[in-house]
């Protein structure tokens, strides 16, 4: 199987938080994804990994993915070594993504950013013929997507249309976030509380998604950092999707 985009995070929720908007977006367009996660989320402070393992498939069936997979390279000490390298190429010459999505070069889980290092270099190194099994393949994008710190982004993609479905898809991912007020009787009282788990933390995915909008002039936006510059024919073409061009 290939598909068009390949999402990656460094755990199970990291792609819900940071694109699923603009993935849930990508499915309706009738585009094709798939979720990795690079960690089961073992040493997450809440919930098991069968759980953790299950929200992921949940969440990843809500937005539309095509497939959902969680690798093994060591949550709370991502491990960015040959081996995990090869695990990251194989999965991006199997399904051949033109467009790969991941966690920011800088945030306050290392995780995140270790997560960045690896796929970034695996996306270069799976473009090497003599490197490791299998046709060599390179995307031809990569984006990273925001999740705790602020980014300043080189595009903001309009969510509105899909900012509920996002919101649908963390809530699948109940043993980590609140949820709002709609999944009040599913979160896990006798868990210990985390900021991803508390209320603020919640009300700050709407926040951010309504700045980040209102800076391109829609509803909800998501932000995106493009490694290396954009290709434009037509620099006019940009304005088909701006809001504020319509």
């Amino acid at each position: 199987m290939t598909v068009e985009v390949l999402a990656v995070g460094a755990h199970p929720d990291d792609v819900e938080l940071g694109c699923g908007g603009t993935l849930a977006r990508l499915a309706a367009c009738g585009r094709s994804f798939a979720i990795l996660s690079l960690t089961r989320g073992e040493s997450g402070s809440r919930g098991t990994t069968e759980q953790r393992k299950a929200e992921a498939a949940e969440g990843g069936r809500i937005l539309g993915a095509a497939e959902v997979v969680l690798l093994d390279c060591g949550d709370g000490s991502l491990r960015r070594g040959t081996t995990e390298e090869d695990a990251v190429i194989a999965e991006l010459r199997r399904l051949r993504p033109a467009l790969v999505l991941l966690p920011p070069p800088r945030d306050r889980h290392p995780d995140h950013e270790r997560a960045c290092a690896l796929v970034r270099d695996a996306c270069y190194y799976a473009g090497l013929r003599r490197r490791g099994a299998g046709e060599p393949h390179r995307p031809s994008l990569v984006l990273s997507y925001e999740l705790h710190q602020s980014l300043e982004p080189t595009l903001v993609v309009d969510i509105a249309e899909t900012f509920e479905r996002k919101l649908e898809a963390l809530r699948a991912h109940r043993s980590q976030l609140h949820g709002g007020p709609r999944a009040e009787a599913a979160r896990e009282s006798a868990a210990p509380a985390t900021w991803v788990s508390s209320p603020e933390f919640w009300a700050l995915i709407e926040a951010r998604a309504r700045v980040h909008g209102a800076r391109v002039g829609c509803t909800y936006g998501e932000a995106f950092l493009a490694h290396g510059p954009l290709a434009v024919v037509d620099p006019l073409w940009l304005l088909a999707a701006h809001p504020r061009a319509r």
